[in-house]
Order: structure tokens, then C-alpha cells, then sequence
């Protein structure tokens, strides 16, 4: 009979594919447009990087649930750099290419590479995690521009509740997981990303009912220049440069 990690392990592959799949009505959108419009693609092609490298880590520890559900992951986020690429303007396009050769391509294969070459095989693994915990601190970092413009906004507009939910679900469980399993390089960057959910997530109950005025919130998202980072939980895009997942 499964233990219990294994259990929870597949509880949050679940979340982790909803995760995954949350910007698809993005990619609809581009594709019935014919154009990336303002959207940017450096948070897909840092999500690639990221499930490439768990992938990989979940090969050679071996963790299977964390790899099966990050190669499930890789090949999503490929489809949509392609998508990306097909629709995007000439400077947009270059600039995606050259992020996907030093990252999804470079910086890959650099973190594959040097540890074996540098580090003996027992600590080849440590480096692997090392790397992939830190990633992921600074992806479940991200949402915290989001939540400064809700302070300053008193308005949970730029901080859809579905999203921060399943920040907090995925984050929950697969520490969860990882405790279970006592794994250090899991437990660290996913017990962060659960804590950053439930701030957002207290935020969200704080601000949910509070209706500032549309010139003040406009004022706001001026000064503060925050539009180019946040996603509107009408699931449209701010009028000025955003940067949707």
C-alpha cells in the first residue's frame, strides 16, 4: 500500500497542473487576436527554466511526483514561448529568443553540466536542489509587487482570489509533501510560497469590499507604476504594459 506522501504527491500534482493550465485563456486570447498585445513573455519562459530544472531534480534524487508533474509542466510552458514567438512583434520576438538561448537554453545546461564536472555525485544532487529552492523563492516572491499596489490601492482589483488561492493550495501541500519525504530543497521554497499565499489571501478578506474611487485608483497605479507587473481578476489586461501569467 502508497504511503502518505504518496498521496499527498499526487493531490499536488492536481493543483500544480491547475497551476500550469491557469494561462490558457491568456494564449486563447492571443491567438484569436493574432497578437501578444502587451503581454510579456519572461514569466513563461522563467516558469520553463524552473519546471525544467525540478524535472531534472526529480530524476536524479529520484522524486517522481515531482518530476512527472514539472515534465507535464515543461512541455505546456513550450507551447506557449511558441505561441509567444509566432505572434509577437519583430523587437518582442528577438528579445524572447535571446531570454530562451541564456536561460532555457544556457543557463540550463550550465546547471546540469557544472555540477557534474565540479562536484563529486553525492553532492551533485544538493547543488541541484540548492539551485531549484532558490528559483522557486524568487518566482513565489513575485506576486509581492501585487500586494503592495492592494495596500496602496485598498482595492483587490490586480490580485485575482483564484490566483492566490492556488498559490496558497500548492504551496500548502507540497510542503506537505515534502516534510513527509524530509526534503529540504522542497520544504524551504514551498513553505514561503504557502505563507505569501495566506498574506494574499488576508489581503484579499481585508480589501475585498472596499470600492475606492476610478480616479484614485488611477492616480495610485500612476504613481506607483504598477500596472506592467499585475493581473486584473476581471481577467483583462491593464490598458498599459502588462505582464500576465
Amino acid at each position: 500500500m502508497a504511503d502518505l506522501s504518496f498521496y499527498v504527491g499526487v493531490i499536488g500534482n492536481v493543483i500544480s497542473l491547475l497551476m500550469f493550465l491557469s494561462p490558457v485563456s491568456t494564449f486563447k486570447r492571443i491567438i484569436e487576436h493574432r497578437s501578444t498585445e502587451n503581454f510579456e513573455s519572461i514569466p513563461y519562459i522563467c516558469t520553463l527554466l524552473n519546471a525544467s530544472l525540478w524535472t531534472y531534480y526529480g530524476l536524479i534524487k529520484p522524486e517522481y511526483l515531482v518530476s512527472t508533474i514539472n515534465g507535464f509542466g515543461v512541455v505546456v510552458e513550450i507551447i506557449y514561448v511558441i505561441v509567444f514567438l509566432v505572434f509577437a512583434p519583430r523587437r518582442l520576438k528577438v528579445k524572447t529568443w535571446i531570454l530562451v538561448g541564456l536561460l532555457d537554453l544556457g543557463f540550463l545546461a550550465a546547471a546540469i553540466i557544472v555540477p557534474k564536472l565540479a562536484l563529486q555525485q553525492k553532492y551533485q544532487i544538493d547543488a541541484l536542489g540548492f539551485l531549484c529552492a532558490g528559483l522557486n523563492v524568487v518566482m513565489y516572491g513575485s506576486p509581492l509587487a501585487a500586494m503592495k499596489t492592494v495596500v496602496t490601492t485598498k482595492s483587490v482589483e490586480y490580485m485575482p482570489f483564484l490566483l492566490s488561492f492556488f498559490l496558497f493550495l500548492n504551496g500548502a501541500t507540497w510542503t506537505f509533501y515534502a516534510v513527509l519525504r524530509r526534503d529540504f530543497y522542497l520544504m524551504v521554497p514551498n513553505g514561503i510560497g504557502c505563507f505569501l499565499g495566506v498574506l494574499q489571501l488576508v489581503l484579499y478578506a481585508i480589501y475585498r469590499n472596499a470600492k475606492p474611487s476610478k480616479s484614485d485608483l488611477s492616480e495610485k497605479l500612476i504613481e506607483e507604476g504598477s500596472p506592467a507587473n499585475l493581473i486584473s481578476s476581471s481577467g483583462q489586461p491593464p490598458k498599459k504594459k502588462a505582464n500576465n501569467w
